[in-house]
This record gives structure tokens, C-alpha cells and sequence, in this order.
């Protein structure tokens, strides 16, 4: 016959996993209601323990609760110690998550190129803003409308700046290309003002194939053929040092990349400069 009971009181942690045909109000309302969840245990820990003599002596009391406050003693520095761990693993994740944040980031120069181009589309005129790098790489954008109230600016203003940030973070211009193209909402139709996108199903649309054309070359975006960018290798020094200088300072979105289309050139014009005096 046992001589000693002894009660453990344990604190378990666990989750109910449901599978639901539909993800609505009223499936999420009487989900606490079902018996079909699977129970999954996360962790068990020991909370307290108490032991007592069966059989009605007192015994040597001091003894018992010596040895039970020992083993709840080493239950708990094992758990402070896995707590430990777990906090530094957490902390160091996070500093090492920090820095590559702070490494990824690509600042925008102060100073930077870009261009404005402005559209209609429906009776809605936009103003699209783009910022550069200095190796003409998009790495902003702004959008700016007209008939819209300040909900709808609020929120396309602050989703320029979510798009924005993601560039900046290394987030290609492609994958955003991808998942905005040919979405479809109202304002829609036909665009007016823009020389390679005569019609968009949204506004996102038009932007997201707008920026396609300028800075990626999708030509398969564009409703217009553009110029061709035959580049001919004239082995001249001096031609190819004065269309760097032209890249460095030109804008690769309005050019379209058409740098040696766009040029002008003022080789044999001579400008004389008098003074008044």
C-alpha cells in the first residue's frame, strides 16, 4: 500500500486546428462549436507540486516538502534555462533580421532623376512620378489624381509609398509588373496623353505597363511600336565616353532606354556669349 500522494499541477499549452469548406463571417462564428478540431500540444510545464501522507500519520513532514520543493526546484531552473536560450535565440534572430533589413535598403541620392507623365483615362487625370538611381534604376514612385476624394488619395499615395519601399528593399520591378497587370476596376478605357498605352483595364494597370514599357523594354505591353534602339559599334572614343556622360545624366524612364534615338546633336553649333559691358 502507498504511503505518500502526491499531487503534480501541470499548465499545457495547445491549439485546435480546423478545416473549414469556407472562410466567411458565420463559418468563423461557430467554429468554438465544433467537435471535428484536432488538438495539437505546444508545451507542458510543471506549475506546482504537493505530496501527503495516505495513510493519516504526519511523518517526517520537513522531508517531504525538502524533496518535493527540490524537484520543482530543478523543473524550474531547466525551465529558465530553455527560456534563456529561446531569448537569445529570439534577440540574435532579430539583430541578425535588423541588419539585413539595414543592408538590403538602397537609399535614394538626395539629388535624382526621374520624370512626370500625365494621363486620362474616363475623366480621371493622373500625374505618375518617378525617382531614379543614379544608374537609372527605378526606385520610387508617386501618383497624383485629380477628381478622387481624400480617402482614395490617401490610400494611392500610401500605396505609392508601399511600392516605393519595396524597391528600395530589392523587391524587382517585375514582380510588381506581374501582380498589378490587367487588374480591372473603374476608372477604365481608353488613355489619353500617353504616347505608348492607348487603353487600361485600372488605373494600376496603365502605371504598372507604363513603367513595363519605360523601364523594363516590355514592348508586348506597349499599343504603339516604339523606336527600334539599333546600337551600331562605331569604335569612337570619343561617341561612346559622351553617351555615357548623356546616361549619367538623363532620365532612363523618359528616354525609354532610346538614349542614342533621343540625342541631339549640338557638335557644330557655336553659341558666342557677349558681355554688356
Amino acid at each position: 500500500m502507498s504511503k505518500f500522494l502526491v499531487e503534480t499541477y501541470y499548465t499545457c499549452s495547445f491549439k485546435i486546428v480546423h478545416e473549414l469548406d469556407e472562410l466567411n463571417e458565420k463559418q468563423l462564428s461557430s467554429i468554438d462549436n465544433r467537435k471535428d478540431g484536432k488538438v495539437e500540444i505546444i508545451d507542458v510545464t510543471v506549475n506546482n507540486r504537493k505530496t501527503k501522507r495516505s495513510d493519516g500519520k504526519s511523518g517526517d513532514k520537513k522531508s517531504d516538502l525538502i524533496d518535493v520543493k527540490i524537484a520543482h526546484s530543478s523543473q524550474n531552473n531547466k525551465n529558465k534555462k530553455i527560456e534563456g536560450e529561446i531569448s537569445k535565440k529570439v534577440s540574435k534572430e532579430n539583430i541578425n533580421y535588423k541588419s539585413k533589413l539595414n543592408e538590403k535598403r538602397f537609399q535614394m541620392p538626395d539629388r535624382r532623376k526621374g520624370y512626370i507623365q500625365k494621363a486620362t483615362i474616363g475623366d480621371h487625370k493622373i500625374y505618375l512620378h518617378t525617382g531614379e538611381y543614379n544608374d537609372g534604376k527605378i526606385g520610387e514612385i508617386f501618383i497624383d489624381t485629380n477628381k478622387e476624394g481624400e480617402l482614395v488619395k490617401a490610400l494611392t499615395n500610401n500605396f505609392a509609398i508601399a511600392i516605393s519601399l519595396g524597391l528600395q528593399y530589392g523587391v524587382p520591378l517585375e514582380e510588381f509588373v506581374d501582380a498589378f497587370l490587367d487588374t480591372k476596376f473603374e476608372p477604365s478605357g481608353k488613355v489619353f496623353g500617353n504616347d505608348r498605352i492607348l487603353s487600361a483595364t485600372s488605373i494600376l494597370d496603365y502605371i504598372f505597363r507604363e513603367l513595363a514599357v519605360s523601364y523594363l523594354g516590355r514592348e508586348d505591353l506597349a499599343h504603339t511600336p516604339g523606336i527600334n534602339n539599333t546600337s551600331v559599334s562605331t569604335g569612337n572614343n570619343k561617341e561612346d565616353q559622351f553617351l555615357k556622360i548623356v546616361k549619367n545624366i538623363t532620365s532612363k524612364g523618359f528616354v525609354r532606354s532610346n538614349y542614342e534615338e533621343k540625342l541631339v546633336d549640338l557638335s557644330d553649333v557655336r553659341i558666342n556669349l557677349k558681355s554688356k559691358n
